[in-house]
Protein backbone atom coordinates (compact mmCIF):
# COMPACT_ATOMS: atom_id res chain seq x y z
CA UNK A 1 0.00 0.00 0.00
CA UNK A 2 1.49 3.35 -1.03
CA UNK A 3 -0.20 5.42 1.68
CA UNK A 4 -2.42 5.13 4.70
CA UNK A 5 -6.08 6.20 4.51
CA UNK A 6 -7.06 9.68 5.59
CA UNK A 7 -7.68 10.22 9.30
CA UNK A 8 -8.41 12.86 11.90
CA UNK A 9 -4.89 14.30 11.82
CA UNK A 10 -1.60 13.62 10.13
CA UNK A 11 -0.86 10.59 12.35
CA UNK A 12 -4.24 8.95 13.06
CA UNK A 13 -5.73 6.73 10.36
CA UNK A 14 -9.18 5.22 10.92
CA UNK A 15 -11.46 6.22 8.05
CA UNK A 16 -11.65 2.68 6.61
CA UNK A 17 -13.84 1.53 9.54
CA UNK A 18 -11.37 -1.16 10.47
CA UNK A 19 -11.61 -2.68 13.92
CA UNK A 20 -8.29 -1.20 15.07
CA UNK A 21 -6.91 2.32 15.06
CA UNK A 22 -3.53 3.16 13.55
CA UNK A 23 -1.17 5.81 14.84
CA UNK A 24 1.94 6.42 12.75
CA UNK A 25 5.01 7.02 14.87
CA UNK A 26 7.32 7.62 11.91
CA UNK A 27 7.78 6.52 8.30
CA UNK A 28 8.71 2.97 9.33
CA UNK A 29 6.61 2.32 12.42
CA UNK A 30 2.98 2.54 13.50
CA UNK A 31 1.01 1.54 16.58
CA UNK A 32 -2.15 -0.49 16.01
CA UNK A 33 -4.65 -0.79 18.85
CA UNK A 34 -8.00 -2.53 19.33
CA UNK A 35 -10.48 -3.39 22.08
CA UNK A 36 -12.75 -6.44 22.23
CA UNK A 37 -14.60 -8.22 25.02
CA UNK A 38 -17.35 -10.81 25.09
CA UNK A 39 -19.80 -12.68 27.30
CA UNK A 40 -19.07 -16.37 27.98
CA UNK A 41 -19.29 -18.65 24.95
CA UNK A 42 -18.18 -21.75 26.89
CA UNK A 43 -19.09 -22.74 30.44
CA UNK A 44 -15.51 -23.49 31.48
CA UNK A 45 -13.98 -20.25 32.87
CA UNK A 46 -10.43 -20.99 31.68
CA UNK A 47 -11.66 -21.81 28.19
CA UNK A 48 -13.79 -18.66 28.11
CA UNK A 49 -10.77 -16.53 29.04
CA UNK A 50 -8.60 -18.16 26.40
CA UNK A 51 -11.20 -17.71 23.64
CA UNK A 52 -11.83 -14.08 24.60
CA UNK A 53 -8.10 -13.34 24.40
CA UNK A 54 -7.70 -15.03 21.02
CA UNK A 55 -10.72 -13.10 19.79
CA UNK A 56 -9.25 -9.78 20.95
CA UNK A 57 -5.93 -10.48 19.22
CA UNK A 58 -7.59 -11.10 15.85
CA UNK A 59 -8.24 -7.43 15.02
CA UNK A 60 -4.49 -6.79 15.25
CA UNK A 61 -3.59 -9.78 13.10
CA UNK A 62 -6.21 -8.82 10.49
CA UNK A 63 -4.34 -5.57 9.84
CA UNK A 64 -0.99 -7.30 9.45
CA UNK A 65 0.34 -6.00 12.77
CA UNK A 66 2.26 -7.82 15.52
CA UNK A 67 0.69 -7.60 19.00
CA UNK A 68 3.04 -7.01 21.92
CA UNK A 69 0.99 -5.71 24.88
CA UNK A 70 -2.53 -6.06 26.29
CA UNK A 71 -4.66 -4.91 29.19
CA UNK A 72 -7.56 -6.90 30.62
CA UNK A 73 -11.15 -5.67 30.62
CA UNK A 74 -13.31 -7.46 33.20
CA UNK A 75 -16.92 -7.23 34.31
CA UNK A 76 -17.72 -9.77 37.02
CA UNK A 77 -20.51 -10.44 39.58
CA UNK A 78 -18.31 -10.50 42.69
CA UNK A 79 -21.30 -10.88 45.02
CA UNK A 80 -22.75 -13.98 43.36
CA UNK A 81 -19.78 -15.91 41.90
CA UNK A 82 -16.56 -17.00 43.61
CA UNK A 83 -13.40 -15.12 42.68
CA UNK A 84 -11.78 -18.44 41.76
CA UNK A 85 -13.86 -18.33 38.56
CA UNK A 86 -12.44 -14.92 37.71
CA UNK A 87 -8.94 -16.22 38.41
CA UNK A 88 -9.50 -19.06 35.93
CA UNK A 89 -10.79 -16.63 33.29
CA UNK A 90 -7.69 -14.48 33.67
CA UNK A 91 -5.42 -17.53 33.60
CA UNK A 92 -6.94 -18.59 30.28
CA UNK A 93 -6.43 -15.14 28.82
CA UNK A 94 -2.85 -14.97 30.09
CA UNK A 95 -2.03 -18.36 28.55
CA UNK A 96 -3.12 -17.27 25.09
CA UNK A 97 -1.33 -13.92 25.45
CA UNK A 98 1.89 -15.75 26.37
CA UNK A 99 1.48 -18.03 23.36
CA UNK A 100 1.16 -14.94 21.16
CA UNK A 101 4.20 -13.26 22.72
CA UNK A 102 2.04 -10.58 24.33
CA UNK A 103 2.63 -9.03 27.76
CA UNK A 104 -0.52 -8.49 29.83
CA UNK A 105 0.07 -5.20 31.70
CA UNK A 106 -2.79 -4.94 34.17
CA UNK A 107 -6.27 -3.81 33.25
CA UNK A 108 -9.53 -2.69 34.81
CA UNK A 109 -12.52 -4.44 36.38
CA UNK A 110 -16.03 -3.52 37.56
CA UNK A 111 -18.85 -5.33 39.32
CA UNK A 112 -21.59 -6.44 36.90
CA UNK A 113 -24.40 -8.99 36.79
CA UNK A 114 -22.92 -11.00 33.90
CA UNK A 115 -19.25 -11.97 33.41
CA UNK A 116 -17.56 -10.25 30.50
CA UNK A 117 -13.91 -10.45 29.55
CA UNK A 118 -11.59 -9.22 26.85
CA UNK A 119 -8.54 -7.13 26.15
CA UNK A 120 -7.21 -3.89 24.78
CA UNK A 121 -4.41 -5.08 22.49
CA UNK A 122 -1.58 -2.96 21.11
CA UNK A 123 0.66 -3.96 18.22
CA UNK A 124 3.22 -2.54 15.85
CA UNK A 125 3.49 -2.57 12.07
CA UNK A 126 5.35 -1.07 9.18
CA UNK A 127 2.84 1.47 7.77
CA UNK A 128 3.63 0.33 4.25
CA UNK A 129 2.58 -3.25 5.09
CA UNK A 130 -0.70 -2.53 6.87
CA UNK A 131 -3.76 -4.30 5.46
CA UNK A 132 -7.22 -2.71 5.58
CA UNK A 133 -10.78 -3.73 4.75
CA UNK A 134 -10.55 -1.32 1.86
CA UNK A 135 -8.59 -2.45 -1.18
CA UNK A 136 -10.33 -5.52 -2.60
CA UNK A 137 -10.49 -5.38 -6.41
CA UNK A 138 -12.63 -7.22 -9.01
CA UNK A 139 -10.86 -10.46 -9.87
CA UNK A 140 -9.34 -10.91 -6.40
CA UNK A 141 -9.55 -14.36 -4.87
CA UNK A 142 -11.18 -14.64 -1.44
CA UNK A 143 -9.72 -16.97 1.19
CA UNK A 144 -11.15 -17.90 4.62
CA UNK A 145 -8.71 -19.33 7.17
CA UNK A 146 -11.06 -21.03 9.68
CA UNK A 147 -14.24 -23.09 9.23
CA UNK A 148 -17.64 -21.63 10.15
CA UNK A 149 -20.07 -22.88 12.77
CA UNK A 150 -18.82 -21.67 16.16
CA UNK A 151 -21.97 -19.67 16.90
CA UNK A 152 -24.31 -22.54 16.17
CA UNK A 153 -22.19 -25.10 18.01
CA UNK A 154 -21.66 -23.02 21.16
CA UNK A 155 -25.43 -22.43 21.22
CA UNK A 156 -25.97 -26.20 21.08
CA UNK A 157 -23.49 -26.68 23.92
CA UNK A 158 -25.26 -24.02 26.00
CA UNK A 159 -28.55 -25.85 25.48
CA UNK A 160 -26.88 -29.17 26.38
CA UNK A 161 -27.70 -30.61 22.97
CA UNK A 162 -24.11 -31.49 22.00
CA UNK A 163 -21.77 -34.28 23.02
CA UNK A 164 -19.06 -33.37 25.55
CA UNK A 165 -16.22 -34.09 23.13
CA UNK A 166 -17.52 -31.37 20.80
CA UNK A 167 -16.70 -28.79 23.48
CA UNK A 168 -12.98 -29.52 23.12
CA UNK A 169 -13.21 -29.45 19.33
CA UNK A 170 -14.85 -26.02 19.15
CA UNK A 171 -12.52 -24.71 21.86
CA UNK A 172 -9.47 -25.64 19.77
CA UNK A 173 -11.00 -23.92 16.78
CA UNK A 174 -11.66 -20.67 18.62
CA UNK A 175 -8.29 -20.43 20.42
CA UNK A 176 -6.33 -21.08 17.23
CA UNK A 177 -4.50 -17.80 16.69
CA UNK A 178 -4.73 -15.96 13.38
CA UNK A 179 -1.02 -15.21 13.64
CA UNK A 180 -0.11 -17.76 10.96
CA UNK A 181 -2.70 -16.39 8.53
CA UNK A 182 -1.35 -12.87 9.13
CA UNK A 183 2.20 -14.07 8.48
CA UNK A 184 1.06 -15.67 5.23
CA UNK A 185 -0.66 -12.58 3.90
CA UNK A 186 2.30 -10.36 4.79
CA UNK A 187 4.69 -12.74 3.03
CA UNK A 188 2.59 -12.66 -0.14
CA UNK A 189 1.20 -9.12 -0.12
CA UNK A 190 -2.61 -8.95 -0.26
CA UNK A 191 -5.19 -6.29 -1.09
CA UNK A 192 -7.62 -6.43 1.86
CA UNK A 193 -8.43 -8.38 5.01
CA UNK A 194 -10.88 -8.54 7.90
CA UNK A 195 -11.53 -11.05 10.66
CA UNK A 196 -14.80 -12.95 10.95
CA UNK A 197 -16.68 -12.43 14.20
CA UNK A 198 -20.20 -11.39 15.20
CA UNK A 199 -21.48 -10.28 11.79
CA UNK A 200 -20.70 -13.68 10.26
CA UNK A 201 -18.88 -14.43 7.01
CA UNK A 202 -21.31 -12.55 4.78
CA UNK A 203 -21.62 -9.57 7.13
CA UNK A 204 -17.89 -8.99 7.34
CA UNK A 205 -17.50 -9.61 3.61
CA UNK A 206 -20.18 -6.99 3.01
CA UNK A 207 -18.17 -4.50 5.09
CA UNK A 208 -15.08 -5.19 3.01
CA UNK A 209 -17.00 -4.76 -0.24
CA UNK A 210 -18.59 -1.47 0.84
CA UNK A 211 -15.16 -0.12 1.81
CA UNK A 212 -13.74 -1.33 -1.51
CA UNK A 213 -16.67 -0.26 -3.75
CA UNK A 214 -16.99 -3.81 -5.07
CA UNK A 215 -19.20 -6.93 -5.06
CA UNK A 216 -18.44 -10.63 -4.56
CA UNK A 217 -19.41 -14.17 -5.46
CA UNK A 218 -19.18 -16.94 -2.83
CA UNK A 219 -19.37 -20.66 -3.64
CA UNK A 220 -20.96 -22.61 -0.78
CA UNK A 221 -19.23 -25.89 -1.65
CA UNK A 222 -15.85 -24.20 -1.17
CA UNK A 223 -16.65 -22.63 2.21
CA UNK A 224 -15.19 -24.60 5.17
CA UNK A 225 -18.00 -25.51 7.58
CA UNK A 226 -17.86 -27.78 10.63
CA UNK A 227 -19.97 -30.89 10.03
CA UNK A 228 -21.76 -30.53 13.35
CA UNK A 229 -22.99 -27.06 12.40
CA UNK A 230 -25.15 -28.56 9.66
CA UNK A 231 -26.77 -30.98 12.12
CA UNK A 232 -27.66 -28.30 14.66
CA UNK A 233 -28.79 -25.78 12.03
CA UNK A 234 -31.26 -28.36 10.71
CA UNK A 235 -32.53 -28.78 14.28
CA UNK A 236 -33.06 -25.03 14.56
CA UNK A 237 -30.24 -24.47 17.04
CA UNK A 238 -29.15 -21.11 15.65
CA UNK A 239 -28.26 -18.08 17.83
CA UNK A 240 -30.33 -14.91 17.61
CA UNK A 241 -27.33 -12.98 16.30
CA UNK A 242 -27.11 -15.22 13.24
CA UNK A 243 -30.82 -14.69 12.48
CA UNK A 244 -30.29 -10.94 12.85
CA UNK A 245 -27.37 -11.05 10.41
CA UNK A 246 -29.50 -12.95 7.89
CA UNK A 247 -32.37 -10.45 8.10
CA UNK A 248 -30.10 -7.42 7.83
CA UNK A 249 -28.19 -8.72 4.79
CA UNK A 250 -31.18 -10.22 2.96
CA UNK A 251 -31.59 -7.27 0.52
CA UNK A 252 -27.89 -7.34 -0.28
CA UNK A 253 -27.55 -11.02 -1.17
CA UNK A 254 -28.64 -12.98 -4.22
CA UNK A 255 -29.03 -16.64 -3.24
CA UNK A 256 -28.90 -19.58 -5.62
CA UNK A 257 -32.39 -21.11 -5.52
CA UNK A 258 -30.94 -24.49 -4.55
CA UNK A 259 -29.46 -23.23 -1.29
CA UNK A 260 -31.19 -24.46 1.87
CA UNK A 261 -32.21 -22.23 4.75
CA UNK A 262 -29.59 -23.96 6.90
CA UNK A 263 -26.87 -22.97 4.45
CA UNK A 264 -28.04 -19.37 4.46
CA UNK A 265 -27.97 -19.23 8.25
CA UNK A 266 -24.54 -20.86 8.49
CA UNK A 267 -23.04 -18.30 6.12
CA UNK A 268 -24.51 -15.64 8.43
CA UNK A 269 -23.56 -17.44 11.66
CA UNK A 270 -22.20 -15.07 14.30
CA UNK A 271 -18.67 -16.30 14.98
CA UNK A 272 -16.40 -15.88 17.97
CA UNK A 273 -12.68 -15.74 17.18
CA UNK A 274 -13.23 -16.74 13.54
CA UNK A 275 -10.65 -16.77 10.78
CA UNK A 276 -9.33 -14.08 8.49
CA UNK A 277 -11.09 -13.24 5.22
CA UNK A 278 -8.40 -12.25 2.74
CA UNK A 279 -8.67 -10.70 -0.74
CA UNK A 280 -5.62 -11.33 -2.91
CA UNK A 281 -4.88 -10.63 -6.58
CA UNK A 282 -5.42 -13.71 -8.80
CA UNK A 283 -1.76 -13.94 -9.78
CA UNK A 284 -0.83 -14.33 -6.09
CA UNK A 285 -3.64 -16.72 -5.08
CA UNK A 286 -1.63 -19.93 -5.50
CA UNK A 287 1.26 -18.46 -3.50
CA UNK A 288 -1.10 -17.38 -0.70
CA UNK A 289 -2.61 -20.85 -0.54
CA UNK A 290 0.87 -22.39 -0.22
CA UNK A 291 1.75 -19.95 2.57
CA UNK A 292 -1.49 -20.68 4.43
CA UNK A 293 -0.66 -24.39 4.29
CA UNK A 294 2.88 -23.68 5.48
CA UNK A 295 1.50 -21.69 8.43
CA UNK A 296 -0.82 -24.62 9.32
CA UNK A 297 -4.00 -22.55 9.01
CA UNK A 298 -7.21 -24.48 9.66
CA UNK A 299 -8.55 -23.68 6.19
CA UNK A 300 -6.53 -22.86 3.08
CA UNK A 301 -9.08 -22.85 0.26
CA UNK A 302 -10.38 -20.10 -1.97
CA UNK A 303 -14.10 -19.61 -1.25
CA UNK A 304 -15.02 -17.06 -3.90
CA UNK A 305 -13.95 -13.95 -5.72
CA UNK A 306 -14.45 -10.21 -5.85
CA UNK A 307 -16.50 -9.07 -8.86
CA UNK A 308 -17.84 -5.89 -10.37
CA UNK A 309 -21.39 -5.04 -9.35
CA UNK A 310 -23.49 -3.03 -6.95
CA UNK A 311 -21.34 -1.95 -4.04
CA UNK A 312 -21.63 -4.39 -1.14
CA UNK A 313 -23.74 -6.96 -3.00
CA UNK A 314 -23.00 -10.69 -2.72
CA UNK A 315 -23.98 -13.58 -4.96
CA UNK A 316 -23.97 -17.01 -3.31
CA UNK A 317 -23.88 -20.07 -5.57
CA UNK A 318 -23.85 -23.77 -4.78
Amino acid sequence: MDCLPEGNDKNFFNSTRDDALVYRLNENSALVQSLDFITPVLNDPYAFGAVAAANALSDIYAMGATPFAAQNIVEFPVKSLPLSILQDILRGGAAIATKAGVTVAGGHSIDDNVPKYGMVVTGTANPAQLVFKKGACPGDALFLTKPLGSGIITTALEREMAATELKEKIYRLMVHLNRGAANAMLEVGVNACTDITGFGLLGHLHEMLVASNAAAEIQLSKVPIMDEAWEFARAGTVPAGSHNNYRYLKPKITWDEGLSQEARLILNDAQTSGGLLIAVSPEKSDLLQKQLVKETCLSTRQIGKVISGNTGSIVVIT
